[in-house]
């Protein structure tokens, strides 16, 4: 595949692939992936049959350059500038935080896509710290980045943010190539709590102005405060859709997503 370029409103140059044949679908990666780590390739080779499948590196990752200073609404223009580059007419299709990029860069009218999926936006929340209080995501990934430490702010999104097993960063480090990845985007770790806003809960006042036929999907195996956040989505966007894909977790299968996307996009 080719890599092309897409240039958003601040003049960022957005990198971006497109594989396939039929309907333009956009996939909008979440924290840390980008093309060659993450979701949106598997996924692109099991659509691709039906659509051409166009995933993008967010700005500051991969092959895409990033402008300071950062704010979640040029995001939303790097997304539009993806759709107007292949056409100006696609279906959009977000995962995690990508997902919340997706809703809010529609609700804000950035982006109009024909019709909108969103797998388990983490909309979950704030955790507490040992002191009982909620974290304050943004502050300290960006403390731990400011120090140099990018493995430690994985850590941090790993284990803090995310709830995961204690021994997985531990894991990523015995995969060189992998933990050289992560560590390698870690610094746009802040850009995703700036996309899900300052609490990390459902912006209610935002997404109820969504026009466009939107599905908010999760995993039968994601966390009660998952789960809820998606069902309040789907409330919220007038019209939407709400289903459950039976047997998934946050990093859902390729095969499992895409009958969804069949379905709905058809």
């Amino acid at each position: 595949m080719t890599t092309e370029f897409a240039k958003s409103a601040d003049g960022t140059r957005i990198a971006f692939e497109r594989s396939g044949t039929g309907p333009v679908l956009v996939l909008v990666d979440g924290a840390l992936c980008y093309r060659d780590f993450g979701p949106s390739r598997p996924l692109a080779k099991e659509l691709g049959d039906a659509y051409t499948v166009v995933s993008y590196d967010r700005r500051g990752r991969g092959e895409s350059g990033d402008t300071e200073p950062y704010a979640a609404e040029r995001e939303f223009e790097d997304l539009a500038a993806v759709v107007k580059a292949v056409g100006g007419d696609a279906y959009v299709l977000g995962q995690s935080s990508g997902a919340g990029l997706a809703y809010r860069a529609t609700a804000a009218g950035t982006v109009k896509p024909r019709k909108l999926i969103g797998y388990e936006s983490p909309w979950v929340g704030l955790r507490p710290g040992k002191d009982g209080n909620p974290r304050d995501y943004l502050g300290e990934l960006q403390a731990l980045l400011a120090q140099g430490k990018r493995g430690k702010a994985v850590d941090y999104f790993m284990i803090k943010m995310v709830e995961g097993p204690w021994f997985l960063p531990a894991m990523m480090r015995l995969m060189p190539k992998v933990w050289k990845q992560l560590q390698g985007v870690a610094h746009t770790l802040p850009n995703d709590a700036r996309v899900m806003g300052d609490r990390f809960t459902v912006p209610v006042d935002e997404l109820k102005r969504i026009s466009v036929p939107t599905l908010a999907l999760a995993g039968s195996k994601a966390a009660p405060a998952m789960l809820a956040a998606q069902e309040k989505v789907a409330a919220t966007v007038p019209g939407a859709e709400h289903r459950i894909l039976d047997g998934q977790t946050h990093n859902v299968a390729p095969a499992a997503l895409a009958p969804e996307v069949r379905r709905f996009f058809a």
